[in-house]
């Protein structure tokens, strides 16, 4: 895989890079009192090697459920979802797991450490999932833990840890195979305000240094702010003319959009 260095993202505008996720049309429903109803409805839209971009909503918008079928953990009812050129919706899902781990990173609300895993040994899980040796990568894992912040927490249990630093550790875990994309859901959803706006701020970071593609979905102004894009969700349906773009942004610059929505 091959990821857009900082320097050659910043000088190339996003429309002019390869699209790393595509949705095209996508639904998803949900058997609800015997019916049919729609939680996302005809969602599309282009993510670009490098870009940084929030879907912004309410709660019970359908950003959760866009989330996991962007990132093939569920299945669209109709449409596609393309990631790096590949269609989500085919194959079984021993096929699909396997492009996942070779093209994206999840992080979720929840950390999702393994309790008696040190930090390390956290992040370094996925290269061992892969059959790769840890120790092959040392300098990746090293670089990694120093750009997230928790290089000097490396031997600590995740107990030892503020939701914060779990939260860093969740995120390098997410990206110690070097996936081109990045999904987040709900990432500060769990923390304080003052740990939330530091793990904005390094996912901004992890876009600048590394050049991996963050989709980060939020109900929070505060967090969308900081995209370089923002796309709003209402009702499953994303809201195409309302699309902010040229962040980051101020935050008031989310409420006024929000508020024209009457979102």
């Amino acid at each position: 895989m091959t990821q857009v260095p900082s320097t050659a993202a910043a000088a190339t505008p996003a429309a002019a890079r390869p699209v790393v996720l595509a949705a095209r049309s996508v639904f998803r429903f949900r058997a609800v009192d015997g019916q049919q109803v729609p939680i996302v409805r005809d969602v599309s839209f282009d993510l670009h090697q490098g870009e940084f971009a929030a879907i912004m909503g309410p709660s019970g918008s359908g950003k959760s459920t866009l989330l996991h079928v962007l990132a093939g953990l569920d299945r669209p009812s109709a449409g596609q979802v393309l990631l790096a050129g590949q269609d989500l919706a085919q194959g079984n899902e021993e096929h699909r797991a396997a492009i996942r781990r070779q093209h994206l990173g999840f992080v979720f609300q929840f950390f999702h450490l393994l309790p008696d895993l040190t930090v390390e040994e956290n992040v370094t899980l996925p290269l061992r999932i892969l059959g790769q040796s840890p120790r092959r990568h040392r300098a990746r894992v090293d670089s990694l833990l120093g750009l997230l912040g928790v290089a000097k927490l490396r031997d600590r249990l995740p107990s030892a840890l503020s939701g914060g630093e779990m939260q860093r550790v969740s995120i390098a875990r997410a990206l110690v195979t070097q996936p081109p994309l990045l999904l987040a859901d709900e990432p500060t959803g769990n923390l304080s305000s003052k740990a939330g706006e530091e793990v904005v701020a390094l996912l901004r970071s992890v876009r600048d240094q590394l050049g991996t593609a963050v989709l980060l979905v939020t109900h929070n102004p505060r967090d969308a702010a900081a995209g370089d894009r923002v796309l709003f969700l209402h009702d499953g349906a994303l809201r195409g003319s309302a699309e902010l773009t040229g962040g980051p942004f101020g935050v008031a610059d989310v409420f006024r959009r929000l508020q024209e929505l009457g979102i």
